[in-house]
C-alpha cells in the first residue's frame, strides 16, 4: 500500500509536481503536529494518506470545484476534508472552522507549511459564520438534521457548478434513518465507486442540494 503521494496520483493522475510534493509533506507534518496536539488517532497516523487524505478527496470525485468557489469546512478537526481539497483546488477559497481552538492551530500550521494561500482557519462554531458559500463540506461531524439547520442559511444562491450548491458530507455506516429524519432530497454515493481499497467499503458521500 502506497503511503505517499503515489496513492493520490493513482486516483488523480492530473496533479502537478507541486501538488504531489504538498501531498507528500502531509504525513511528516501531521506526525510532527500530532506529537503536540492529538488530531489524528495515534494508531491511525501511518494511514493518514488513505484514511484521511484520500477519503477527503472523494468530494472531488463527486464534484470538481471551479475557480472562485467559496467552501466552508465545518468541524474540520485537523483540516479534513478542507486541507487535501485546498491542495487539489488552489483557485478555490476554503474557510475551515472548528469549535476547538488547538485543532485550528494545527490547521494554520499545516496550511502555512504547505503555503496554501487559499485556506483560512477560524476557531468558531458554524452557526456564527456570517458569509455565503457555494458548498459546505464536513466529515462525520453530527447527524444530518442538526447539521442542516446550523448551515442552511449560509448557501449562496449563485449556482455555477454542474450540481446545485449545497452540502457535501462524508459519512459512514447506515444512513437510512438519518436521511428519513431530514426529510429533504438527498443523493448518497458509495465511495467504492471511486476507490478500490477495503477501507472505503462502508464509506459514503451524502449530497444535499439547497
Amino acid at each position: 500500500m502506497e503511503m505517499n503521494a503515489a496513492l493520490i496520483k493513482k486516483y488523480f493522475p492530473e496533479i502537478t509536481e507541486k501538488q504531489e510534493a504538498q501531498f507528500d509533506m502531509l504525513l511528516p507534518l501531521y506526525k510532527e503536529w500530532n506529537e503536540k496536539i492529538n488530531v489524528v488517532s495515534r494508531k491511525d497516523i501511518e494511514n493518514l494518506l488513505l484514511h484521511h487524505v484520500l477519503h477527503s478527496l472523494a468530494i472531488a470525485k463527486f464534484l470538481p470545484f471551479r475557480p472562485g468557489t467559496e467552501i466552508l469546512d465545518v468541524g474540520t478537526g485537523g483540516g479534513f476534508p478542507g486541507i487535501p481539497l485546498a491542495i487539489l483546488y488552489p483557485e478555490t477559497h476554503f474557510l475551515l472552522v472548528d469549535s476547538i481552538g488547538k485543532k485550528i492551530k494545527v490547521v494554520e500550521g499545516v496550511a502555512e507549511a504547505l503555503e496554501l494561500s487559499n485556506v483560512e482557519a477560524k476557531h468558531m462554531r458554524a452557526e456564527d459564520v456570517d458569509q455565503d458559500f457555494e458548498f459546505i463540506i464536513s466529515r462525520a461531524v453530527t447527524r444530518l438534521t442538526p447539521f442542516y439547520y446550523w448551515v442552511k442559511n449560509k448557501i449562496s444562491p449563485n449556482h455555477f457548478h454542474t450540481q446545485r450548491n449545497g452540502l457535501l458530507l462524508l459519512k459512514g455506516g447506515e444512513l437510512t434513518e438519518e436521511i428519513a429524519e431530514l426529510g429533504k432530497k438527498v443523493k448518497v454515493t458509495a465511495l467504492t465507486s471511486y476507490f478500490k481499497e477495503e477501507f472505503f467499503e462502508t464509506k459514503k458521500l451524502v449530497y444535499v442540494p439547497m
